[in-house]
């Protein structure tokens, strides 16, 4: 199969959104769009460092990426629209192994009627898979880190550790309970998408998705918004049986596994209700871990551990350039 014919069987027999005017076939894609603000994020990922062969199945592969996007985009309280891929073709995977991780990143993105318009492929070493989301907010309305302000509170939705524990469960010989809601949580996150389009626009809120660990993504939410945050240790949303696990595992997951896609943010304390409100709506769990404060001179972390003592959040999260 040649790289025509390969594109030939991953180009949709039609597009969901009215906007575009010419999608795959073309040297680029072309949508239009007047009225509201456009959003974009692109991530690459690479075999070996992102994901293995070993612990996940082609189809999961194309899942779990394209969903680490759409990620980005609840984030930004933008609405999932289109995608595009450039792949990295290497001889040791075939093109039906490829055409799986197509079929899974459309499993995902059929869910918010997101149209893969195009992309690129190329023949290298190790697969790679580089992907650009495009997608909608009304104009001005875009959720940022640098929204958080003094007295807020911090809080996150699902639980975290889960992606963590789940690789662990892939990739040991022992027994866990819940093994399979583990491993599904680290193959195949689900965005929390629903749940920042559900959010008022009136409501002021700063949002980041957990992709590195929440130490990583509170303390990028302080630098922003130029505030510290206190998180309450105890507070931590995990998993009816996270406490299977050694508590040295616990700790390390919870604050800087990541890999969970789901959202921390703050709020005013004001309307907090209406963030209740909206997560019982979409049927998530939403948790207050923290508090917002000012702190002269410093934007940290802190973790209170019920003692009267705040402990430094480092960010130990996933960092590619260490």
């Amino acid at each position: 199969m040649d790289e025509f014919e390969f594109i030939n069987t991953i180009k949709q027999n039609y597009y969901r959104q009215s906007s575009v005017v010419k999608g795959i076939g073309d040297d680029a894609a072309v949508f239009r769009q007047n009225t509201k603000d456009i959003v974009t994020a692109v991530d690459t990922f690479v075999e070996g460092v992102h994901f293995r062969k070993d612990t996940m199945s082609a189809y999961d592969i194309g899942f779990r990426t394209l969903a680490a996007n759409i990620s980005d985009l609840a984030a930004m309280g933008a609405q999932p629209a289109f995608y595009l891929v450039s792949i990295v073709f290497p001889s040791h995977w075939c093109p039906q192994e490829v055409q799986h991780i197509f079929q899974g990143m459309k499993a995902i993105g059929s869910r918010y009627n997101m149209d893969l318009i195009g992309g690129d492929t190329v023949s290298g070493n190790e697969l790679v898979l580089t992907i650009t989301v495009i997608g909608y907010v009304e104009k001005s309305q875009a959720r940022y880190r640098h929204h958080a302000k003094d007295g807020d509170i911090v809080f996150v939705t699902g639980t975290l550790g889960d992606s963590q524990a789940g690789y662990h469960i892939i990739t040991n010989q022992k027994k866990y309970k819940d093994a399979a809601y583990y491993t599904e949580r680290h193959r195949r996150p689900v965005p929390r998408v629903d749940f920042a389009l559900g959010i008022p626009t009136t409501v002021r809120v700063a949002l980041n998705d957990v992709s590195d660990g929440i130490a990583n993504e509170a303390a990028e939410i302080a630098t922003a918004s130029n505030v510290s945050m206190q998180l309450f240790d105890e507070a931590i949303p995990v998993y009816k049986s996270f406490f299977q696990f050694s508590k040295s595992d616990q700790y390390q997951w919870k604050y800087f596994g990541g890999e969970d896609f789901e959202l921390i943010g703050t709020v005013a304390a004001t309307n907090w209700d209406i963030l209740v409100d909206t997560a019982k709506r979409v049927d998530l769990q939403l948790t207050q871990i923290g508090k917002v404060f000012y702190e002269p001179d410093h934007n940290h972390v802190y973790i209170n551990k019920g003692n009267q003592q705040l402990e430094r959040l480092l960010q130990k999260g996933y960092n590619h350039l260490k």
